[in-house]
């Protein structure tokens, strides 16, 4: 489940999302996940093999010179795989950046990953906010940045605080998805589904119009050719 310190095994990077936790963010998928929660939205990043390896070093200056963003959110597969390396991104980014936040989900529990490795531990102790718990097909909801209503949106510092209480009080609303074109006519999609089966349902609808989507694990995103 672990690698190297100074390696990352990567799915798909992208630098400005608005969907996937506070402001603007750049997002880090991790290859690799140990769970194998029914209906996964991105089931193409749970295999450990076929991702990118990244060295932390540049991935950490790519994401500090992403100055019209806040920090970054860390999703999967699972980062807490990858806790190592992950951890050092993040004390690599702040080097440069002190005020970087950190945000990620997990299919474990909060309880679980404090009682887990060292390694585990010291990235919990990094992060601002963490999405926490498997993702339950049965208990699908349209939460802020949440796909099931077991999922939980937790502030481990005091950054986004009132931001989570908030959301807990009054606006617990799903934030939708968001698309990316490419210079090449590809696409992406970030976000978490309001709405349960949105990727087969858009992947359906896109082969009736003519297009096949694919899976590339190097962008973890659908593309058409």
């Amino acid at each position: 489940m672990t690698g190297p310190a100074d390696t990352l095994s990567l799915a798909r990077t992208l630098d400005r999302c608005t969907v996937l936790g506070p402001g603007v963010r750049a997002v880090v998928w991790v290859q690799g996940c140990p769970l194998r929660c029914k209906g996964c939205v991105a089931a193409e990043t749970l295999p450990f093999e076929g991702g990118t390896p990244v060295a932390v070093s540049e991935l950490a200056a790519h994401l500090a010179a992403l100055t019209d963003v806040e920090g970054v959110t860390l999703s999967g597969g699972e980062p807490f795989a990858q806790a190592g390396a992950l951890t050092a991104l993040l004390d690599a980014v702040r080097e440069r950046r002190p005020g970087f936040s950190a945000m990620a989900y997990s299919g474990f529990r909060h309880e679980a990953l404090r009682r887990g490795t060292p390694a585990q531990q010291a990235l919990l102790d990094r992060l601002d906010l963490l999405v926490d718990g498997p993702y339950v097909a049965t208990r699908h909801a349209p939460l802020r940045w949440r796909g099931s209503a077991n999922q939980r949106l937790l502030a481990l510092t005091d950054r986004y605080a009132a931001l989570v209480a908030g959301i807990a009080d009054e606006d617990d609303t799903s934030a939708g998805v968001e698309v990316s074109m490419g210079a090449d006519g590809s696409f992406s999609w970030a976000g978490v589904p309001p709405v349960p089966g949105f990727r087969e349902t858009l992947e359906a609808r896109l082969e009736a119009r003519g297009f096949v989507a694919r899976t590339d694990r190097t962008r973890k995103g659908r593309r058409t050719p």
